[in-house]
């Protein structure tokens, strides 16, 4: 009786984001109760191996005493305070020491948000700010990728390139431009390298900029490793052959690292894993390993030379929000840090990963699966229904999302992805439930193939 009230209570008042709500009218949710390290449990008492790390974010489990103890004493010292107009507070003045600190290049300020959303929104307005201090006003065009995920805000849905968070919304805006995604799998030509694969899509990005006017682009958004678009790593040379071309036209490199900083591909940054040199870094997710909402803006000297010239100007710095630099959320940070650190946890990803390459890889002789694809602890199975044409199901078919349904119902969280199947597992999940994932998507994916 208390999951069926709950999940009444949950139809008829609350609103799931990423979901189908009609679906959700007739089916009500999964309410999770409680959660230990990689194990979530439901409240009807079945657990599951948390693959996904909810939202790729929680990096160390869903029960870390450090955590909680870090956020009880700084509730019990100062739970709130703002730093608008000369304010701060310490915890978020050591978090943004660290951050500069550990950062993959040099960076000289810090800003705090809440959110992925609205660190990569904060970004694009700064890249405005910064040209238009410059006497650039017109320099504002900003270019992303097919499949790119960079948040569901109006800004920041723009830069995404995932077509259901434009449909009806009227989205882009004018003057977000996509290129191709960087998956060799599925969009290199037949006899083409990866190199040239790259040095291809390098040259569309610099015949997009040509084409538009280099006075008039101002910057490029890329993942690392793209996330929400399927796990996709880059291929060969790519983001050095990129590199070459923003700079050129003096278009600045923004690296989203909501989902790939702080370990999650086996090193501290993604940026450093795939070598990266942006002029701004976005972060979230991993940085509280989700315990409370945080999220920040790793700033580059000139531009906030810029940003210093213009509070010369107008008086002020016109950008902020309630919950920036949020003291709670900046002690849960330190304290999560420290752990990466002292705990060897970031140190021990690499091994971690070669374990789920090890356990995935025999998943690439199944006829459902056409790649298997990953880095550090961020995996994707590519779901093909002909091997040698490399053919997608149709989407109405579904069948990525009756795998992940497979695996939840035996007991592993997934998460399809358009044609992929997700992994992500905290970064403190043991050996053996990574052996305990292989299995579990290897049955998925055979008791799928068994009933098409």
């Amino acid at each position: 009786m208390l999951s069926n009230s709950i999940a009444t209570r949950d139809i008829q008042s609350q609103i799931h984001p990423q979901t189908n709500l009609d679906q959700h009218e007739k089916c009500g949710p999964v309410v999770m109760a409680s959660g230990d390290g990689s194990i979530v449990t439901d409240i009807n008492g079945k657990s599951y191996i948390e693959g996904m790390s909810g939202l790729w974010c929680t990096s160390l489990g869903l029960k870390d005493d450090r955590l909680a103890k870090a956020a009880a004493r700084q509730f019990d010292t100062l739970p709130y305070y703002q730093n608008f107009a000369h304010r701060g507070t310490e915890p978020a003045i050591d978090l943004a020491a660290k951050l500069l600190e550990i950062s993959p290049v040099p960076m000289s300020k810090v800003l705090f948000q809440s959110s992925g959303s609205e660190a990569n929104d904060t970004a694009v307005k700064l890249i405005w700010y910064h040209f238009a201090a410059q006497g650039r006003p017109e320099k504002r065009k900003i270019i992303s990728r097919e499949r790119g995920y960079h948040g569901t805000s109006i800004a920041s849905a723009s830069i995404t390139g995932l077509p259901h968070l434009h449909t009806d919304w009227r989205l882009p805006l004018d003057g977000f431009l996509k290129v191709t995604c960087p998956h060799f799998y599925r969009e290199g030509r037949p006899g083409e390298s990866e190199e040239a694969f790259s040095t291809r899509l390098a040259q569309e990005i610099e015949d997009l900029i040509l084409a538009e006017g280099p006075d008039t682009v101002a910057a490029f958004f890329a993942e690392p490793a793209m996330g929400t678009g399927g796990v996709v790593l880059p291929p060969a040379g790519y983001f050095e052959k990129v590199q070459a071309v923003l700079d050129k036209y003096d278009v600045l490199m923004v690296a989203d690292e909501v989902i790939t900083a702080f370990g999650r591909t086996g090193a501290w940054w993604g940026s450093q894993t795939f070598g990266l040199k942006p002029d701004l870094i976005t972060c979230a997710k991993a940085l509280t390993a989700a315990y409370v909402p945080l999220s920040a803006v790793l700033i580059s000297e000139p531009i906030y030379q810029t940003m210093l010239a213009q509070s010369r100007k107008i008086g002020v710095f016109g950008h902020g929000y309630t919950y920036g630099a949020h003291p709670v959320a900046c002690a849960v940070a330190n304290e999560t840090l420290r752990i990466y650190d002292e705990d060897g946890v970031i140190d021990g990803v690499a091994a971690l990963g070669e374990r789920m390459e090890s356990v995935l890889a025999p998943l690439r002789d199944h006829p459902l699966v056409g790649e298997v694809r990953g880095v550090g602890l961020m995996w994707g199975i590519e779901i093909v229904s002909d091997k040698d044409s490399r053919a997608p199901f149709l989407a109405e078919e579904g069948v990525p999302a009756k795998i992940q349904d497979a695996a939840f119902r035996l007991g592993l969280v997934c998460r399809a992805l358009g044609n992929a199947i997700a992994l992500a597992p905290p970064l403190i999940v043991t050996p053996e439930q990574i052996d305990e994932i292989g299995r579990i998507m290897n049955e998925a994916i055979k008791e799928v193939k068994a009933g098409l």
